[in-house]
């Protein structure tokens, strides 16, 4: 957890809020199209005013906007200039080092009318976040650096937290949530913004977050602890190809240890979501991901050691259940068409 609420300086309710969404990080965009599925809520509901006591709701984000050029961009200087406010800034892609090399830039979005040079996503982060209501990492990649930020990479690249600090807090005192995925789940960042509006009308407490600063209700529990393969586990009846509907530790899931919710949730309409459909988890909602979830595939190597000593459990285990499984699983016999009761009924005496 963190924080405290007296730790906090409460937004005053507004009636609009603007959503600066830079996908100028090192990105795929996947975050943005993953959020478009979304339907718990969806952003057609939040940018309607179909949810009561929200706030109106402007996005700006530059795959879904109907601006482009200058018009797009225009947001983001009026907002640096204090002129869109209040807003929320969400940062979709890792952060590159920009201080690493001599000349040139790793990501930037905009030009700086003044030099005619691109401005670089370091810098919009420095000028945009000191201005922000709060300030949201969209997927892994923002959260953690993600794939960009892989051993050996040569941007050095980071997630927000490194970048601005994981002690850094808003103007309005809220820590930088962040909400992992490759991509991220669609309605657990709908449902983190929806919160955050909500805290920003003034109807909603501090927004719980764990050290990772992860929301709480999302990322709580692990993927195993959601799967309908966990039972295959405790039983020890692992598989050994992929279409088995066994438990898939030993193809090299690392669901027994990974924060994530989307075996509970699925991905779309509660469908869908990695071992649900027969696939590993490989981590991506982890701060080690890619590197200490790696090579993918290959069993984890705690996963051999618990494998080992739940194999020999879950084989008495199934043993036993398969034994009760065959007594409960016929008919009492007093269940008949002959002419004697034989269910135990004893009638009472005439005269009780």
């Amino acid at each position: 957890m963190v924080d405290s609420p007296s730790r906090i300086t409460k937004p005053s309710p507004v009636s609009d809020v603007h959503i600066l969404w830079i996908t100028a990080g090192l990105s795929c965009d996947g975050d943005s199209v993953s959020v478009t599925a979304a339907e718990q809520p969806s952003i057609e509901d939040v940018l309607l005013g179909a949810i009561p006591g929200l706030p109106r709701v402007h996005l700006h984000n530059p795959v879904l906007a109907y601006e482009n050029g200058d018009e797009f961009m225009q947001f983001f200087y009026d907002a640096e200039k204090g002129l869109l406010e209040p807003f929320v800034l969400v940062v979709e892609g890792s952060i590159p080092n920009e201080k690493i090399k001599k000349e040139g830039y790793w990501a930037a979005m905009g030009t700086n009318h003044d030099t005619g040079q691109p401005i670089t996503t370091c810098e919009w982060i420095d000028r945009l976040a000191p201005k922000a209501l709060a300030v949201i990492g969209a997927g892994t990649c923002a959260t953690y650096g993600g794939i960009h930020a892989m051993a050996g990479n040569p941007t050095g690249a980071m997630g927000l937290a490194d970048y601005l600090g994981w002690e850094w807090r808003s103007k309005a005192g809220l820590p930088i949530v962040n909400v992992p995925g490759c991509p991220v789940q669609p309605d657990n960042f709908m449902e983190t913004v929806l919160y955050l509006l909500y805290q920003v009308a003034g109807l909603a407490p501090m927004i719980p977050l764990d050290k990772q600063l992860r929301p709480t209700w999302l990322f709580g529990k692990t993927v195993h602890e959601g799967c309908d393969r966990g039972s295959y586990y405790e039983q020890g009846d692992f598989a050994t190809e992929y279409g088995s509907s066994k438990c898939l530790v030993k193809l090299g899931c690392w669901g027994p240890v990974v924060d994530c919710n989307v075996t509970k949730r699925g991905w779309m309409r509660g469908i869908g979501g990695c071992p649900n459909v027969g696939g590993i988890c490989i981590g991506c909602t982890m701060p080690g991901f890619p590197d200490k979830f790696m090579p993918f595939m290959d069993e984890p190597p705690g996963g051999m050691l618990s494998a080992a000593l739940v194999g020999g459990y879950g084989r008495m285990i199934r043993a036993l259940r398969s034994i009760t499984n065959a007594t409960v699983n016929k008919e009492p016999k007093w269940r008949h068409n002959r002419p004697e009761l034989t269910t135990g009924y004893r009638p009472a005496p005439p005269n009780a």
